[in-house]
């Protein structure tokens, strides 16, 4: 697939991507859906009113949905839906297509923007919001930091995808910055409890879905239908306040230690575009409960890297570099479980992996893992000069994903953009 827009071999957003996303512009404050083409951005509302959204099932609906400030209403519609909208704008898109995109210059300069004029925004309005704990490496090594080697893995884990309801109302996207919090925090060593500025103060790297259609209340989403129901992928950092989160968590789990900032990529790429990157996820030992029952290629070679850059630095560090075909809970399984009990999903639900860490040291995808609770500095800069053991005021942290794989004896690159966030100190005590 070729477009008539020059694409950069080393884009995230190649024709064969086609995320969405929502948008302003400097010129125009209006907030409405979007997608990427190599350095620029389609204006979906435009294309939209200009009618060529002509297929079957969004000729009727395109005005209305691609009109809204989030894309719910395009979730909504169904994955037929979302395979038509991406079919036709690859399309519009394709160089040897004619189209009025490609040849009607005034349109052109009005649909297309250059990604520098560009503002991106939430994707959609987050009704819900649900962490997962799903990779093994990852609990593990939390586990023999808290427990001990011999327990490092509670007896649940292994049979069910363990997660936690988060905070919709404080992710955001990327760009946005962190403010440091506060919290209670208890000294392990004198057992003194006192309110003070989280010291502790983590990444996570992960990545996360958007729900597009849900299921009635008291009903459940069978496996073999979820990915009928996921829209799409993003990338996310769950920041955490590790020394908060260490006392409040007993019995109930994380709570201020992590609704305080939950950071996503503002571009949402369909699984229709993730399709030739599947691959087997890891082996399951025991054998999940039948509502579980895992396919052939439910993971994905999706290559996960964090960089930080240090406060007053111009150079940006390297800390990880994992990937999701690690995660040892599926998507789908995921999804499967938080229906199970007949809670209703709804459009633009969102669902994190949880951290991602894979088998070796430079795959680990939090400083709790690589300084082991802050007992071992983190060195960045080849000179040993500039360290971490958990993340300082003005460090900025980026989360990039991208999957190759050669599709038709063309090597095709997916790629979602940033996920980036600025940490701030914290308000006074």
């Amino acid at each position: 697939m070729s477009s008539f827009i020059d694409i950069p071999a080393d884009s995230d957003f190649p024709l064969e991507n086609i995320p969405f996303g929502v948008i302003s512009t400097k010129d125009n404050a209006a907030l409405r859906p979007a997608t990427a083409i190599g350095d620029h951005v389609v204006d979906l509302k435009a294309i939209a009113d200009a009618g060529l959204f002509a297929g079957p099932l969004l000729k009727a609906v395109a005005v209305s949905v691609f009109s809204q400030t989030s894309l719910n209403a395009f979730m909504r519609l169904g994955r037929p839906s979302w395979r038509e909208a991406r079919s036709t704008l690859q399309s519009l898109l394709s160089k040897g297509t004619a189209s009025r995109l490609r040849d009607d210059a005034a349109f052109r300069a009005a649909a297309i923007v250059h990604k520098s004029t560009v503002i991106n925004h939430m994707p959609a309005q987050i009704g819900d919001y649900t962490d997962f704990y799903s990779s093994k490496e990852h609990a593990f090594n939390v586990g023999v930091m808290f427990r001990g080697k011999d327990n490092a893995l509670q007896p649940n884990w292994v049979h069910l995808p363990v997660g936690y309801h988060g905070r919709a109302s404080s992710v955001v996207v990327s760009g946005t910055p962190i403010r440091r919090p506060n919290g209670l925090i208890q000294d392990f060593a004198t057992k003194a409890i006192h309110y003070s500025t989280c010291k502790k103060f983590d990444y996570e790297l992960e990545t996360a879905f958007f729900v597009g259609t849900g299921n009635n209340l008291g009903e459940r989403i069978d496996i073999a239908d979820t990915e009928e129901h996921i829209f799409g992928m993003v990338l996310m950092n769950d920041w955490s306040a590790r020394d908060i989160q260490a006392f409040e968590y007993v019995p109930l789990g994380p709570f201020l230690g992590k609704n305080f900032g939950t950071t996503i990529s503002p571009w949402i790429v369909t699984m229709d575009a993730l399709e030739p990157f599947r691959v087997a996820q890891p082996v399951q030992d025991p054998v999940p409960a039948s509502y579980l029952a895992s396919g052939p290629k439910d993971a994905y070679n999706l290559q996960l890297q964090c960089d930080l850059k240090p406060h007053g630095h111009d150079t940006s560090y390297t800390i990880s570099k994992t990937n999701l075909k690690y995660m040892y809970w599926s998507m789908k399984q995921q999804l499967a479980h938080h229906s199970v009990n007949g809670c209703n999903m709804n459009a633009g639900d969102l669902l994190g992996s949880g951290t991602i860490s894979g088998p070796d040291d430079t795959s680990l995808g939090s400083l709790l893992e690589a300084s082991v609770n802050g007992k071992k500095e983190v060195v960045l800069s080849a000179d040993g000069a500039v360290k971490r053991t958990f993340i300082e005021d003005g460090d900025s942290l980026k989360i990039t994903g991208k999957c190759e794989a050669e599709v038709d004896g063309k090597k095709i690159r997916i790629g979602f953009g940033a996920c980036e966030g600025t940490v701030v100190p914290a308000a006074q005590l």
